[in-house]
């Protein structure tokens, strides 16, 4: 019993001593759920409106308001087209599975002092931020501090909007809302590369994700 609990830990991207128990893991889980899931929900809500707000002006041909010009701003869009891809919320069970990998399921030293989900590093001296304890080499690493954890999910879909590494990701997700071949798209998200992306899908998988 004990080697199947510990089978699961690992599975679902968690380091834990043999001893857990099945129980520990579900309320952990359960605490994740409570925490992440309506933030995520209040984001994707927020974006997916905006969006189709933006949609509707480029449609129409409206694009010199200073709704669609605010936006273009914001997220550095080359064009209009490029601003409805980087705009666009991808589904919501992709990013539930990476709040869960990169928190360690809401129970990451980042998320209690920083709410800070996905490990976002700062490089802004003058923002809001914590040091982490491992350096690389001889530097200070430093990520994000938030005051909410939708401030963090925000911050996490403007990352995914504005990163050239997901240039592919977005011109997919604009095609499919199938999270199995997004997450494809996801792995320089992670040094772990391919590996990350197919622990990403695990976790929608095994935790049935995709209903979101």
């Amino acid at each position: 019993m004990q080697t199947k609990i510990l089978k699961l830990a690992l599975f679902l991207g968690l380091v834990f001593p043999i001893y857990i128990s099945a129980d520990d893991i579900k309320i952990k889980k359960q605490n994740f759920f409570k925490l992440v899931v309506p933030a995520v929900d209040k984001v994707y809500n927020e974006l997916n409106q905006k969006y189709k707000t933006l949609k509707k002006y480029i449609d129409n041909n409206e694009t010199q308001n200073s709704y669609v010009n605010r936006y273009m701003q914001a997220y550095k869009a080359k064009n209009h087209q490029d601003l409805l891809k980087k705009v666009k919320p991808h589904p919501k069970s992709i990013a539930i599975a990476q709040a869960a990998i990169e928190s360690g399921w809401a129970t990451s030293r980042f998320t209690k002092v920083a709410n800070n989900l996905f490990g976002v590093w700062s490089f802004n001296k003058n923002e809001p931020r914590v040091p982490a304890i491992q350096k690389r080499g001889n530097k200070i690493i430093y990520v994000k501090k938030y005051k909410t954890i939708a401030d963090s999910i925000r911050d996490y879909y403007k990352v995914l909007a504005l990163g050239r590494s997901y240039d592919e990701f977005r011109e997919l997700k604009m095609k499919v809302d199938n999270p199995y071949k997004l997450v494809k798209k996801l792995n320089m998200y992670s040094e772990k590369r391919a590996k990350y992306s197919k622990e990403l899908a695990q976790i929608i998988k095994h935790n049935k994700l995709y209903s979101y």
